[in-house]
């Protein structure tokens, strides 16, 4: 009876805090998934609730429509709005922050009346080399493919018909934070992924936003490049509140009341910080989803321009080194998916969970070979810079001789999944002497124990760290981030101190140290990996995009 009344008193208690608003919604757009995280005012997750979707090739680039956007954001907020009725019998009426954040990068363009000039190109495009070209040598300065001026001056460089047309241009969370709240901001960490963040001002690099607007090219346009561009907040300052519009675009059932203080929207690396506690110069995390990226807060600018290192900025604008992979989960899990089939031919079907729980034991089992086998897997469903590849085509490849083990092959599927990013983090700290002070790995992958963590150490040869949150992901450290507006403007705390003392006080973790066969074994299967990569340019060569 004890347990029975402990567990309706916290029910109540929590149902009190939703009623009084203490609390904070993170709503992240991942690639694969939109999800919504309420936290209590202690950073518990008390209601949660997702809206699957996938990019599709419209006019042979990657898209979303404007339909899926906010049909996935109203089905994944009605879900989290069900699950807080559900479990704590309330409505949702009010929240106390909201924060938004999604995938960074790509290109969202509109004219004067607000409307989208083209589709929605994301980050996954890889179109735009001559813009990464041309701006990286004008700043000297690295200029990704993906980043959303790179689209812009490839427009330009296209001669598209829709340029002089084009009044303001975003990111996806920087979209809907304008249509919920009428404010075209941008946390300076999702900022820093459109055009480059002066570290010292937290806002545009004012030399480079000159060079830009004096190319010839640009200086014919009928604006200027800052009269695009959102304007850069900083986290913890207000960014505005959600209008009776808004609320009515995020829940049509009109529950939600209007008036919510919003943060500033964020990009996916910047709430990966959070999550992991990684905003502090020398700590680092590794954020795997559909694609991954190494970040870590640096002490200083780089020597030397390093095209497979992206320089981010924290939410805080600390600068920050990232090595980025366009692909990651979207081959495994298309895998999986192939043995859950088989499994559920068999008339056995298995739960999500335990499906890869058990294929992925597999690959750091003892009948594993640590390098693999002589499997090779190159997981490109889109093009990958760091590897040279314009467009992709997954493919798995084996020599005659190779031992072709259940074992083998989802060991090479792990390990050809952290491979390409390995490349920009040796950079890192081989090149250029990153000193990194902690590594902590999130995302769903971490959320099997050991498996993804011990081959990432192998990967990197250091140790790396995996949080209780580390399966929570982006939305949850939004809704964190979302909860600091309270404490930066009362107390003025300090993120990186308010994240220790406050939010990660009390926090578990397991460190997973390199072992060195695992290690040997990593590199032997990298070095192939690299040796092979030819055949995957074949196949993107001889094998069609579409049909």
């Amino acid at each position: 009876m004890a347990t029975i009344q402990n567990d309706t008193d916290q029910i109540a208690a929590i149902a009190g805090k939703i009623r009084d608003g203490r609390t904070s919604l993170g709503i992240e757009f991942g690639s694969t998934r939109i999800k919504a995280v309420l936290v209590d005012d202690e950073y518990a997750t008390i209601a949660s609730g997702d809206h699957g979707w996938a990019s599709h090739l419209e006019d042979g680039l990657w898209s979303y429509s404007v339909e899926e956007i906010w049909d996935g954001l109203r089905d994944a907020y009605a879900a989290m709005s069900a699950d807080v009725e559900a479990k704590y019998g309330v409505k949702l009426t009010t929240v106390g922050h909201i924060g938004f954040s999604a995938m960074m990068h790509g290109y969202l363009a509109f004219d004067e009346a607000g409307e989208l000039l083209v589709p929605f190109r994301t980050w996954q495009n890889t179109n735009t080399h001559a813009a990464h070209e041309k701006l990286s040598e004008l700043f000297q300065y690295n200029i990704p493919e993906r980043w959303s001026i790179a689209h812009l001056y490839q427009c330009v460089l296209n001669g598209e018909e829709h340029v002089g047309k084009v009044a303001f241009f975003t990111t996806l969370a920087g979209y809907v934070h304008w249509k919920l709240t009428g404010r075209k901001v941008l946390g300076v960490g999702d900022a820093s992924g459109m055009f480059p963040i002066d570290p010292a001002t937290r806002t545009w690099e004012r030399d480079f936003v000159e060079r830009f607007d004096a190319l010839p090219e640009i200086a014919a346009q009928p604006w200027t490049l800052e009269q695009l561009l959102p304007e850069p907040l900083v986290a913890g300052e207000p960014a505005g509140e959600l209008t009776a519009e808004g609320a009515l675009l995020l829940d049509p059932t009109g529950t939600l009341q209007p008036g919510v203080v919003m943060a500033p929207p964020e990009g996916d690396a910047g709430t990966g910080m959070i999550a992991t506690n990684s905003v502090r110069v020398r700590t680092g995390n590794v954020s795997a989803g559909t694609s991954i990226f190494a970040t870590v807060v640096l002490e200083g600018k780089l020597e030397r321009l390093h095209p497979e290192v992206d320089l981010v900025a924290t939410p805080d604008g600390h600068l920050a080194g990232m090595s980025h992979a366009n692909n990651f989960t979207s081959d495994l899990n298309a895998w999986v998916g192939l043995f859950g089939q088989f499994a559920d031919a068999l008339g056995t079907p298995v739960d999500a969970g335990t499906l890869y729980g058990t294929l992925f034991r597999l690959a750091i089992s003892e009948s594993a070979d640590a390098d693999c086998g002589g499997l090779i897997n190159y997981p490109f469903r889109s093009g990958e810079f760091l590897a040279g590849l314009e467009e992709g085509r997954p493919l798995f490849v084996r020599n005659p001789e190779a031992t072709m083990t259940l074992a083998n092959f989802m060991r090479a599927q792990l390990f050809s999944a952290f491979s390409p990013v390995k490349i920009g983090m040796d950079v890192m700290t081989k090149d250029e002497h990153v000193r990194v002070d902690s590594l902590v790995g999130h995302g769903g992958i971490f959320a099997t124990p050991k498996v993804a963590q011990s081959i990432l150490a192998a990967a990197f040869d250091t140790p790396i760290k995996v949080m209780t949150t580390a399966a929570e992901g982006g939305a949850w450290g939004m809704a964190v981030l979302a909860d600091y507006l309270d404490h930066a403007n009362a107390d003025r705390s300090d993120l990186a101190d308010w994240l220790d003392e406050r939010v990660f006080a009390n926090a578990q973790s397991v460190t997973e140290e390199p072992d060195a066969h695992d290690v040997a074994g990593f590199e032997a299967f990298f070095a192939r990996f690299a040796q092979g990569l030819p055949v995957e340019k074949a196949a993107i060569a001889a094998i069609p995009l579409e049909g």
